[in-house]
């Protein structure tokens, strides 16, 4: 066990936090959407394959463009629990501990949940890495996700904030199915939920007061079922603006990190990463919990939009090489944080929609997932004491 002093689920005390194997957590954002989901793959999907359908569909914009990215292991549905156990051993192998499953829920039920509960959930290798959740509680409009289904439809197909109802709902579900499950990823036995969008989350309540209520409600159910408390991390997008931490602070939050670098989207890879770097500084600087950096590996959605050209995709300075650099620095800025886990967000493990995955493809074989298994071992920068 690894004795730490940071700010607890609770309060500010002595805390323990339970190690897998090395000091770091390194864990990469998995996007569930390459199967026929059974709710609502038929409207989306039509093909049945999920969204490979549309990765697939990826075309150059430009000379050199990568697209489209063909992943080394083919179009593999991530709901098959043989392909999850195939994911773990190449995650485990090469230092990536740690599995954060994005989770929806729209029109009362949950969405894209079959890569969690068939796949990872029945793999047989499961219990070697953990998992968490990140409520993906964003809007989605009907071009999204599939613009060849819908064209110029902008409308607003789904809303991320719930009711009353529907959170009871969650909580139940999530303590009931994922926080009970011996691999689900604690802080200071702490169940770690993460949630998207700050914003949704305060609508869909009306005020941060009433907010502060349901998160105490959750708080308070998680005890029930015989945990300490909970770990609720929100997503910070953006810089930190004086009335987003007053947010924050009002709604009894215990960490921050990103899902991934964020916008604006430069073209060039190392502008983005520095530009990235300047706002965790200003994060850091402001916030009183702990703050968990992020690694980008790129960004590149154009598979989803047909207009977006050569000035919406990072693409300068992208490779491996540079991506080692940026996980040595998230690596450094963990060990000058001794007062809090050690742990690391990585976009992500297989966003091949957007042009950020750790999984081996056609172009840069295992060079993602190697570079991390470096940087991890200290071989990245030998130098450093």
């Amino acid at each position: 066990m690894l004795t730490i002093k940071f700010i607890s689920c609770a309060q500010e005390n002595e805390v323990n936090v339970e190690k897998s194997g090395n000091d770091y957590y390194i864990a990469a954002y998995v996007w569930p959407s390459c199967h026929h989901d059974e709710r609502f793959g038929d409207m989306l999907w039509p093909e049945g394959k999920g969204e490979w359908e549309i990765i697939k569909k990826g075309n150059p914009r430009f000379e050199g463009h990568y697209q489209p990215k063909v992943p080394l292991w083919g179009y593999e549905p991530d709901d098959d629990p043989k392909v999850m156990e195939k994911w773990i051993d190449a995650a485990t192998d090469h230092g990536v501990n740690v599995f954060i499953f994005d989770w929806y829920w729209f029109d009362e039920g949950p969405f894209l949940e079959s890569s969690l509960n068939n796949g990872f959930l029945r793999a047989k290798n499961r219990d070697k890495i953990q998992f968490y959740l990140m409520w993906a509680n964003h809007d989605v409009r009907r071009n999204y996700w599939n613009v060849h289904e819908f064209t110029d439809d902008s409308s607003i197909m789904w809303e991320g904030a719930v009711d009353w109802d529907n959170f009871k709902i969650i909580v139940d579900r999530v303590i009931e199915n994922y926080f009970s499950q011996p691999n689900y990823f604690k802080i200071d036995g702490c169940p770690v939920y993460s949630v998207f969008s700050i914003h949704n989350l305060v609508k869909s309540f009306g005020s941060v007061e009433e907010t502060r209520k349901a998160i105490d409600y959750f708080r308070e159910k998680t005890q029930k079922a015989g945990f300490p408390d909970l770990h609720l991390q929100l997503i910070g997008n953006g810089a930190p603006g004086e009335n987003l931490i007053r947010n924050i602070e009002a709604l009894g939050t215990n960490s921050i990190t990103k899902y991934n670098w964020g916008g604006p989207h430069p073209e060039d890879y190392i502008r983005w990463g520095v530009e990235s770097t300047e706002r965790r500084e200003q994060w850091d600087e402001t916030l009183s919990i702990p703050y968990f950096p992020n690694v980008s590996i790129g960004w590149d959605d154009s598979p989803r939009f047909p207009h977006k050209g050569k000035e919406h995709v990072v693409h300068y300075n992208k490779s491996p090489e540079s991506f080692a650099a940026w996980m040595q620095k998230a690596k450094e800025y963990c060990d000058a944080h001794p007062e809090q886990p050690k742990l690391i967000t990585v976009f992500s493990w297989n966003e091949w929609i957007e042009g950020s995955y750790l999984l081996p493809d056609m172009k840069y074989g295992f060079s993602y997932l190697e570079i991390v298994k470096k940087v991890m071992l200290n071989e990245y920068n030998p130098y450093l004491d």
